[in-house]
């Protein structure tokens, strides 16, 4: 991916006030051998399981046809193709925006039906130059579908949504038109005046807010708000587990030190191995804010010490399971995933010597070795956040 910025990539949701499941679908992928990330949102028509079963179909079709590197008209035309038509209406049950961006820095945006996808340079909202794409296939002829491509900056902000977005309060009193594309973009220019280096999942929380708010907070249509960021990264580094040899304490300690980011140390050995290198004085809580963990530590220089193995097999399986409504709490395992969760690039140096108290047969069944649970969290920060990461092992 480009050194000059990390891509960040949020989308915030509401249902209609009436259903469970959201009608709108959002699937991110970071292809990490490509340097490519692809962003895709569906719409499904109406709302509830049904439109939730026809925008994940399509959702799941455009991301996959867009990973095959398809000529634009091309994948515009399968996809039109593939959608299910209403027969009365002769309309698509769902819509579209992808955007897929290639290790070169290059964004190509394929739209068809969903509100205008922008974007936010500086203080200034720009709407990228479309192209229109007109069907020629037997099933869909006539159909248009517009596509755009542009080199980002950093700084800059792609800003797309469903209709639920700009057909927010529709019939009121203040919006009998609904809100719009021009407000929706005002909103987006104004909170990023006020607050220049304001993250996608805030910013698209902030759009959710207001337009749940235009709707008197009864949601009359499925919203989503998708932001995607190109900035300085935000780095974290995670240091657990003693090195194999005592002869690379010195290097293993010096890596932590040198790092410019945040810094959790997750074992007792590890942060007794850095302390003794740092020649720092640990100082521990005897706070037990997670009943199933041991109190943190605190040492001048790193922002977290835990405990080690369980502590992030616990980071793991929130990790799995985390969505925006999730409570992390304030145990050391939710310190962490929040940590994480507010970081771009997370580098992990593990030291590999085996643990004894870990070899008792008495532990849980599922406490594994430190190198397995690394392996893990990396994978479910990779495929389920688009985290960017690293493991280096002593």
């Amino acid at each position: 991916m480009n050194e000059q910025y990390y891509i960040e990539v949020n989308c915030q949701q509401k249902s209609h006030h009436e259903a469970r499941v959201c009608g709108d679908v959002f699937l991110s992928r970071r292809i990490k051998e490509e340097g490519r990330i692809i962003a895709v949102l569906s719409d499904g028509m109406g709302h509830g399981i049904k439109a939730n079963m026809l925008a994940s179909l399509t959702s799941t079709m455009a991301l996959e046809l867009t990973r095959e590197h398809r000529k634009v008209e091309k994948l515009a035309e399968i996809l039109m193709d593939i959608l299910p038509v209403d027969s009365v209406k002769h309309m698509n049950y769902s819509t579209f925006t992808i955007v897929d961006i290639n290790v070169e820095g290059e964004v190509q945006i394929l739209e068809y039906e969903n509100p205008k996808t922008f974007l936010m340079r500086g203080k200034q909202v720009l709407e990228p130059v479309w192209n229109c794409v007109v069907i020629e296939s037997e099933k869909s002829t006539g159909k248009e579908v517009l596509t755009t491509t542009f080199i980002p900056k950093k700084e800059d902000r792609i800003i797309f949504g469903s209709d639920g977005i700009t057909q927010a309060g529709l019939g009121s009193d203040k919006y009998p038109v609904g809100w719009g594309q021009e407000n929706f973009e005002h909103f987006i220019l104004e909170n990023v005046h006020d607050e220049h280096d304001i993250s996608a999942a805030k910013l698209a929380g902030k759009v959710i807010d207001r337009a749940n708010l235009n709707d008197s907070f009864h949601p009359q249509d499925d919203m989503s708000c998708c932001v995607i960021y190109f900035r300085e990264p935000r780095k974290l580094m995670i240091c657990t587990g003693p090195p194999q040899e005592e002869t690379t304490d010195v290097a293993f300690a010096g890596i932590l030190n040198d790092f410019k980011g945040k810094k959790i140390i997750c074992g007792a050995t590890t942060a007794d191995i850095i302390s003794r290198e740092w020649n720092k004085t640990i100082t521990d809580s005897n706070e037990f804010t997670d009943p199933e963990l041991p109190p943190v530590s605190h040492m001048e220089g790193v922002d977290l010490i835990t405990e080690g193995i369980l502590t992030l097999s616990k980071v793991h399986d929130i990790l799995k399971v985390y969505n925006p409504n999730y409570n992390l709490g304030k145990g050391p395992a939710g310190e962490i995933v929040r940590m994480i969760l507010e970081s771009d690039e997370i580098q992990f140096i593990v030291g590999t010597k085996v643990n004894e108290a870990h070899q008792d047969p008495s532990l849980p069944i599922d406490l594994e070795l430190r190198r397995t649970v690394i392996h893990r969290i990396v994978r479910v920060l990779e495929e389920k956040f688009l985290k960017e990461t690293t493991m280096k092992f002593f």
